[in-house]
């Protein structure tokens, strides 16, 4: 595996396991709530139609010019890394609460339960169904986005839909395995890295769209990507220690 198939593989990985573990939470909630049975149908109903987008989607991608393909692709990947990324240095940085699985689940689990139960043909409560359904659907058309830019982008969607898929049986199991929400993966950890990769790839890709070409092709993606991060990691630092001496004068003049 080259160098760029190995980047792509770990980028289309980290950035569906954050959509899956969003998506197995949602999905457990509904089950835990509500009962299985309508949980996983309407999960299942779910992956129906994302496999039908995919397919329908996925060679009319390929066929897009690869020069107009990644403008798009890296303008995108740079709004959609650099809103990842945000979140991810205010969280950091102590200025946005940290992403709380336990607390979603627990919101997710109160509203379920509250809601009545009906049964529709073969789904024996409708409310559970819809619930799974629309959680999966949601955050498993990004995971499609990733799968079908990326993997069109370096012309490998079978590579990317096989890291996707990995992705999202890693996190499944997970969440079979321990039937609670998904606490114990850093997700803020994760947001970050896939926020960077997101942000570095865009930039490559966008250039390269652009008309730019890269000294070492695929391999200045070995200095984009630490570039960003340092970047990244500097950014919090600053904020951090801005936020402390603000804390700081704020208690000293209160004192």
């Amino acid at each position: 595996m080259g160098l760029g198939n190995g980047a792509l593989f770990l980028a289309v990985f980290l950035a569906c396991a954050v959509e899956a573990v969003e998506a197995t939470t949602i999905v457990l909630a509904a089950g835990t709530a509500r009962g299985w049975r309508s949980a996983m149908i309407g999960m299942a109903g779910a992956l129906v139609v994302l496999a039908i987008i995919v397919a329908a989607l996925g060679p009319a991608v390929s066929d897009v010019p690869l020069r107009g393909l990644r403008l798009v692709v890296g303008a995108l990947l740079l709004i959609f890394g650099l809103q990842w990324l945000r979140k991810a240095i205010l969280r950091a940085s102590g200025y946005k609460a940290l992403h709380d699985e336990d607390k979603i689940f627990a919101q997710q689990m109160a509203t379920a339960a509250a809601q009545s139960r009906r049964r529709i043909g073969m789904v024996p409560d409708w409310y559970g169904f819809t619930l799974s359904f629309k959680g999966v659907l949601l955050e498993g058309l990004e995971v499609v986005f990733i799968v079908l830019t990326f993997g069109a982008n370096q012309h490998d969607v079978g590579l990317a839909a096989i890291a996707a898929g990995c992705a999202v049986l890693v996190v499944a199991a997970a969440g079979v395995a321990v039937r609670s929400p998904l606490s114990r993966v850093p997700e803020n950890t994760l947001k970050f890295v896939v926020g960077i990769m997101l942000t570095a790839f865009g930039v490559f890709w966008g250039a390269e769209g652009a008309g730019a070409h890269w000294p070492g092709s695929d391999a200045a993606l070995l200095v984009l990507v630490p570039a960003v991060g340092a970047f990244a990691l500097l950014l919090v630092a600053l904020m951090r220690g801005s936020r402390q001496t603000s804390s700081a004068v704020a208690a000293h003049e209160g004192g």
